[in-house]
């Protein structure tokens, strides 16, 4: 806990965007930061080790366990949704997977009148925050906080290579740098993991920021709800341990909680929709229509196959093998721990008249559902297919 009452900035989330936030406004030491998190720390081996990615996301742990709501156009099924609640947020429980997007849709972005938000303009910030492993070039960092690779390059597993080989032969191009030049292209993929471990906003931010004095960091709290004044967020009401707490904000709150945290925290707030916030019973500070609302994101499909050489990694899914692979990334961060698995991928256009890519796959030479569960009897491989645009 801690006994000031105000700070200069209040973060809310110390997830993927919240430890950049810390890092950033910190650096000075010219500004007194408070970082307030409901999950805890995030140096558990099934977070740390890129191979057991299945596991945060499905604990809950680690992860909120959010539901969409029943999906019309999937026959009323809803969809698994988890959320980081751990240091680092969802990049401390997601598929590590480093991909920026086309720059064709950032400089649609600009068009369509998100000033400042073209291709070139962002470029310098991803490369600002990135250390490739292949080194500093046009497009890629090369002394970033955040480690990206492509695992293994390949090598554990030659179905990564085939997969290649089949676009290729297919007609598609093949693309050695999908984050690059060209996107568009069967190649390899790039990982968010830096020295064999995995290279959350966490371990590349907030790490160096905590050694700052002049940053405060309070795990395990729920922040109910931000403290509104004439419309402006003056500072954040939470509870921890059954206590509750007032804190106030010298220049700005900032909530950085997530796709459905963030706008959960601002209705709780008193704004958003005012029918919605009179139905639940808050009271109405600002009446913005669309908070809460128009949520869209990516849907995958899976296409497994079973594999007629028993070449996949479903011969490594038993315990011993397991353990033999856990045991080799504690000594050495390296082997099949060190990876996500997902080292090929492709970027194509569904049709013809489309401009640039609207499709992503990523291989993977085992067939298993992404929770690890009902791994296919003998050997598989699968293919995630998933829309870049929802």
């Amino acid at each position: 806990m801690t006994n000031q009452t105000e700070f200069d900035y209040i973060i809310v989330g110390a997830g993927s965007a919240g430890c950049v936030l810390a890092d950033r406004l910190t650096g000075s030491g010219e500004h007194q930061v408070l970082l307030l998190e409901a999950g805890g720390t995030d140096r558990s081996i099934f977070i740390q080790m890129p191979t057991a990615l299945s596991y945060p996301m499905n604990t809950e742990k680690y992860a909120w366990q959010f539901e969409s709501q029943a999906e019309s156009g999937l026959d009323g099924r809803k969809l698994h949704c988890p959320r980081g609640k751990v240091l680092g947020g969802s990049s401390s429980i997601n598929g590590m997977v480093y991909v920026r997007g086309h720059a064709c849709d950032f400089d649609e972005w600009e068009a369509n009148g998100a000033t400042g938000w073209n291709y070139q303009s962002c470029l310098p910030y991803f490369k600002r925050a990135e250390t490739w492993i292949g080194g500093e070039d046009a497009y890629r960092g090369g002394d970033g906080p955040v480690g990206t690779c492509n695992g293994n390059d390949m090598a554990l597993n030659p179905l990564y290579h085939a997969f290649i080989d089949a676009g290729e032969q297919t007609g598609y191009p093949v693309t050695e740098n999908y984050n690059g030049f060209q996107q568009e292209g069967f190649g390899p993929m790039h990982m968010t993991v830096d020295g064999g471990v995995r290279a959350s906003t966490s371990n590349a931010y907030l790490r160096r920021a905590l050694k700052r004095p002049n940053l405060t960091l309070i795990k395990g709290v729920t922040v109910n709800k931000l403290l509104i004044e004439n419309k402006v967020a003056v500072g954040v009401s939470y509870t921890k341990g059954g206590s509750a707490y007032e804190l106030k904000a010298r220049q700005e709150v900032i909530s950085s909680a997530g796709s459905i945290g963030s706008p959960q925290l601002l209705q709780l707030s008193g704004v958003g929709p005012k029918a919605v916030l009179e139905h639940a019973g808050v009271e109405v500070k600002y009446d913005l229509p669309g908070v809460g609302e128009n949520l869209q994101d990516h849907l995958e499909v899976y296409f497994q196959y079973f594999c007629k050489q028993p070449i996949t990694l479903n011969g490594k899914l038993g315990l011993i093998s397991k353990g033999l692979i856990g045991t080799r990334w504690i000594l050495f961060k390296d082997g099949l721990g060190a990876t996500n698995h997902f080292e090929s991928c492709a970027f194509i256009r569904s049709r013809a008249g489309v401009k640039w890519p609207n499709i992503q796959y990523h291989f993977l030479p085992a067939a298993i559902r992404y929770d690890g569960k009902s791994a296919v009897e003998g050997h598989g491989f699968q293919v995630h297919v998933g829309p870049n645009k929802p």
